[in-house]
């Protein structure tokens, strides 16, 4: 159902019931990425599905930068009478999971980041990934949705995603050729890695339970999640063989076996 904030509309699912667990999607995903995970943990937690700003049934107009987002979400608590909240996100939604818990620790139960970063550790970075999102965004408002598709499936950083049955690839593109070019447009612009706040400097002092994940192909992110474990007192790491950044759809049981059993240790 839909949730208005200041004339924005989020929507939200939710099912099962039990300590609040929030989920969320990476880029061109959807809290529909989440169903199947949804179903196995509804027994133990009260588990809810967002669709982030630019994806998926969310209606906002224009960009949204990340730290007026994570407002939102903390009013959109207020509105669920949720006091404090798990959270699980993947690439964009763990960027946007660890802004919140930056920002509104006393709102965060436990943290599961997927795949994720605290952005990019320099001003020069930040501003040249702000160039080419912005021009990435610029190629999907005159492109389309389809031509962007086609690019962003055969990135390097979802090559082993090639490898899995034609029904569940099928399956991604689909939710990917779902969303529109402004929300797409938006998202980048708004929340992307460059335009988001850098979180290196703050990750020392997030004192509740974290768990880091990032696939063993993924190099890059390896890496990231190695740093970011040495910064973070209280996380633990986990890389999972056999998988490149989207672990849960690449690995499900060992995500599903290695994240439930972490948030159920940390409710």
């Amino acid at each position: 159902m839909y949730y208005t904030i200041d004339r924005k509309q989020y929507w939200l699912e939710e099912v099962g019931s039990g300590p609040p667990l929030l989920l969320l999607h990476g880029f061109t995903g959807s809290s529909t990425s989440w169903q199947q995970y949804a179903e196995k943990w509804k027994d133990r937690f009260r588990v809810l599905l967002l669709d982030l700003p630019g994806h998926g049934k969310t209606k906002i107009q224009g960009p949204i930068r990340m730290e007026d987002f994570c407002e939102d979400l903390e009013l959109l608590l207020d509105q669920l009478s949720i006091s404090k909240v798990s959270l699980l996100g993947y690439s964009l939604g763990g960027r946007t999971a660890l802004s919140f818990s930056v920002l509104k620790p006393e709102r965060v139960q436990s943290l599961v980041l997927e795949s994720a970063s605290p952005g990019l550790g320099s001003p020069d970075e930040q501003l040249a990934r702000q160039t080419k999102d912005e021009a990435l965004a610029g190629r999907i408002l005159e492109e389309g949705i389809p031509s962007f598709v086609d690019y962003w499936e055969n990135l390097p950083l979802f090559e082993s995603q090639k490898k899995l049955p034609e029904s569940i690839q099928n399956r991604i593109r689909e939710e990917r050729l779902s969303q529109t070019e402004r929300g797409l447009a938006d998202s980048l612009i708004g929340m992307g890695t460059g335009a988001q706040p850098s979180w290196w400097g703050e990750l020392g002092d997030i004192r509740l339970p974290v768990l880091l994940l990032a696939g063993e192909i993924d190099q890059k992110f390896v890496g990231i999640a190695e740093e970011m474990h040495q910064s973070m007192p209280s996380s633990e790491l986990k890389i999972i063989p056999l998988s490149g950044h989207a672990i849960h759809v690449e690995q499900p049981q060992k995500f599903d076996t290695i994240v439930h059993e972490f948030l159920l240790e940390n409710v």
